[in-house]
């Protein structure tokens, strides 16, 4: 079976093969930053003299910076599980796609537009809104300068989700089977952050349930829908 012919993305078992992966790497890094700080610090307080100080500070502050970029990856991660759970993949070719602001959007940040679920001809921008990660993407997303090989590794885009509320997107494997390099991609309003108001772009009940087991914060459908 194809990635797309199954019932979730999380059905297909090279997806949940990247996504374990995924974490793997993160608890690899994580732990290997920790071993590193404290690594440094055993060297210096058993081996140096206190002269020597100033010279691990930097190294033992950047081993701390990234201990704690590992640990802000997991929720992001979970996230990417909870999407890959409720909605199946999508291939997605010629994905129209910028790395200076939308028109449409305040922020000034990388984007893709994707087809609304419910009315294919509107186009919804879809922004990178989490810049951890964001350079492997940045360097494919196209400018007059990018190497077609690079352009190539993200068509088609492989796509799980509902553009007006959260999904995730992934490139495509050496082999072709499976996705790589998971991303997770959300709408500010469906955040739940203080002060940002979901909305429901107008979706039927059914999206806006999904959304939410995916991890969405969307409003409530009335009762009259």
């Amino acid at each position: 079976m194809r990635p797309t012919d199954y019932s979730t993305a999380w059905d297909h078992p090279p997806t949940r093969r990247a996504w374990i992966q995924h974490m793997i790497m993160i608890v690899v890094r994580l732990v290997g930053w920790i071993a590193v700080w404290v690594g440094s610090l055993g060297v210096l307080v058993s081996f140096l003299s206190p002269g020597f100080t100033p010279l691990f500070v930097p190294l033992l502050g950047y081993a701390t910076y990234r201990a704690v970029l590992q640990l802000a990856y997991f929720r992001p991660s979970i996230n990417i599980q909870r999407v890959l759970r409720q909605y199946p993949w999508q291939f997605l070719t010629d994905v129209p796609r910028g790395r200076n602001k939308h028109p449409q959007v305040q922020e000034d940040e990388m984007w893709f537009e994707i087809p609304n679920p419910e009315k294919p001809e509107e186009q919804i921008p879809l922004l990178f809104l989490a810049n951890m990660r964001t350079f492997w993407w940045m360097r494919r997303f196209g400018t007059s300068r990018t190497k077609p090989e690079l352009r190539a590794q993200i068509e088609p885009l492989w796509f799980a989700g509902d553009p007006r509320f959260i999904a995730v997107v992934a490139a495509t494997s050496r082999r072709g089977e499976a996705p790589k390099r998971l991303h997770l991609l959300y709408q500010r309003t469906a955040t739940g952050r203080r002060g940002i108001a979901p909305t429901d772009w107008n979706a039927g009940p059914a999206a806006l349930e999904r959304a939410r087991r995916a991890g969405a914060h969307v409003p409530d459908p009335s009762p009259q829908q």
